[in-house]
């Protein structure tokens, strides 16, 4: 009798646990949500503010839609200069890395050879070290090499930094597509190149633009190695970090609405590619 009257609680037991399960996992959500949204919610709306309601108190938490704050970092000297600067280093770090990390992920991906997983290893290796402990030999070797202070030069290290993410996506991208289909590709004619063209890219495409998005973003954010190898060519970052303490707070909130929204302009653009990357590498 009493095994009979224990049946009906196992049901109640089981969707309590899914209730609760689906309680922890909403609010972990919401706290993920407002961790990302609210300091980008503030940002704006005192991007979006005059540079009064900016010092002020109280906070109302709207913004004034008053373009005072961005016309005087617009304005401000050397600003236009970081910013082309930027875009530069970024667009190189971009193809660079894709220049280097596809076919990494291709050979990774399609041919076996000796100390492949070593390779592999010492690709995610790469990231081990901490970029201040680098950044003095780094500076001694581009004065050296005529590289410090330029635009190429930054990127080559924005380069290292993102090449690890670009041949892991890369080389999981490859791995989900068949080789059978290059193979059948051979026996209609086409070399292995012609092959690659017309029946892998395609399908891969869209990991590789979100693979370039991750290096566009990486090379966009990096602050120490844009600070510690250039001077007068300073990247955004640098230039807003050189400026820090001697800036007024609505600058400070202007010049971090101009890091954030070109990636989150970039990354909106491409969102397409970036959601059919999963589908790709899990086939």
């Amino acid at each position: 009798m009493s095994a009979t009257q224990a049946r009906p609680d196992k049901p109640n037991a089981v969707a309590d646990a899914g209730a609760a399960g689906r309680l922890v996992f909403t609010t972990a959500l919401v706290l993920l949500l407002a961790w990302i949204l609210v300091p980008l919610y503030l940002l704006f709306v005192n991007t979006l503010s005059s540079p009064e309601a900016v010092n002020g108190f109280p906070k109302t938490g709207m913004p004034e839609f008053d373009l005072g704050s961005i016309q005087f970092f617009a304005s401000f000297a050397g600003v236009g200069r970081a910013l082309w600067n930027s875009i530069l280093v970024a667009l190189l770090t971009m193809v660079l890395s894709i220049a280097i990390g596809a076919p990494a992920g291709y050979a990774l991906s399609r041919f076996e050879f000796r100390g492949k997983e070593i390779f592999r290893v010492m690709v995610v290796m790469t990231r081990a070290f901490p970029l201040p402990l680098l950044a003095l030999p780094l500076a001694v070797m581009f004065i050296r090499t005529g590289l410090d202070d330029t635009a190429i030069g930054l990127a080559f290290v924005h380069t290292v930094l993102a090449l690890p993410f670009a041949v892991l996506i890369t080389f999981s991208l490859f791995s989900g597509i068949p080789i059978e289909l290059e193979e059948a590709a051979w026996t209609l004619g086409c070399n292995r190149l012609q092959a690659f063209i017309k029946v892998v890219l395609p399908l891969v495409l869209p990991g590789i633009v979100a693979s370039a998005v991750f290096a566009f973003t990486i090379s966009w954010n990096e602050v120490f190695a844009a600070a510690v190898l250039t001077i007068e060519n300073r990247t955004l970052t640098a230039f807003l970090v050189q400026n820090l303490n001697v800036s007024p707070l609505h600058l400070k909130f202007a010049g971090g609405a101009a890091l954030v929204l070109p990636a989150l302009i970039f990354i909106f653009a491409v969102r397409k590619y970036l959601f059919a990357m999963w589908g790709i590498a899990n086939r």
